[in-house]
């Protein structure tokens, strides 16, 4: 299914700018698995979006958007999974695409920034998430869905918003590496922001988990967590950091689909088009052609 349900003419791998992968993995989801279902569900989705983008006034698809086929499963660990993820991004990079990657859980990122390093080696991460996901190890593994903002920042600078849970642990890390992680009361702030878009390099990577948001909007991940943020505050960042960085790849991770609950999948989908909306915007107002 190509995102959008976009026909043949626009969904040429040659011709795109943007390379949906789909990795439909949850193997260290704790709490409630199910988020291999969510790739699935924002391509279903996506075929029922108007194409025409509102805020930005134009039709984003006709750039090209070529979804992939879902990324077969490593079953071996979460280990073998995050090089799978890596490999199949780091191809899309040799292509000069843009990644859009579809979880399944966090874990996923990992690999895909590990492949953007190589590529970008002054990439940073803008990561967006209910959760620190600071831990060293959880449950006996490095590569948990807990650990990933950790494993991130031994590949590179990450600024964190919408956090609202951590351990003890996590709590003392941020503050002993002096890690930039905003609150969702903090991330409204354009001061704020500005002090984001400050933390950040000029290439950034997105992850954005779906649990930023509040799960009176978002109630379709694995761990929801009260006091979240809503679709305009996310939007409002991820705009404005796209006017002054350079976006060169996403991802959107863990929707836990609800059955017969279409309105997050929906909401999951149109964030990852208006995204894609974004970064074009980039592109065009650059020539269409991102700085190297």
């Amino acid at each position: 299914m190509n995102f959008g349900g976009i026909e043949a003419l626009y969904s040429s791998f040659d011709d795109c700018v943007f390379a949906v992968l789909p990795v439909p993995y949850d193997l260290t989801s704790t709490y409630q698995a199910g988020s291999r279902k969510g790739p699935s569900a924002i391509l279903e989705a996506s075929a029922n979006m108007e194409l025409y983008d509102e805020e930005l006034k134009t039709e984003t698809y006709r750039s090209g958007i070529h979804t992939l086929m879902p990324l077969e499963i490593d079953a071996r660990g979460p280990r073998e999974m995050i090089d799978r993820v890596k490999r199949a991004t780091a191809e899309l990079l040799k292509h000069d695409k843009v990644p859009v990657v579809l979880g399944g859980e966090h874990t996923v990122t990992i690999g895909a920034v590990e492949a953007m390093k190589e590529f970008y080696p002054g990439i940073s991460v803008l990561h967006l998430d209910a959760h620190a996901d600071m831990r060293d190890s959880y449950q006996q593994t490095r590569y948990s869905h807990a650990c990933v903002a950790r494993r991130l920042h031994e590949i590179c600078p990450v600024v964190q918003a919408g956090i609202r849970s951590m351990s003890s642990e996590e709590a003392h890390f941020l503050e002993l590496e002096n890690i930039c992680s905003m609150s969702p009361e903090e991330m409204t702030s354009p001061d704020v922001i500005k002090m984001i878009m400050g933390e950040l390099t000029t290439e950034i990577y997105v992850s954005v988990d779906l649990d930023v948001f509040d799960p009176s909007v978002m109630p379709s991940t694995g761990t929801p967590e009260p006091g979240g943020v809503q679709w305009k505050d996310v939007i409002r960042l991820i705009r404005e950091v796209s006017n002054h960085r350079i976006i060169r790849g996403f991802d959107i991770v863990e929707l836990c689909p609800i059955p017969g609950f279409a309105a997050p999948d929906f909401m999951a989908a149109k964030l990852t088009y208006r995204m894609m909306g974004y970064v074009n915007n980039y592109k065009i107002i650059n020539n269409k052609e991102i700085r190297n």
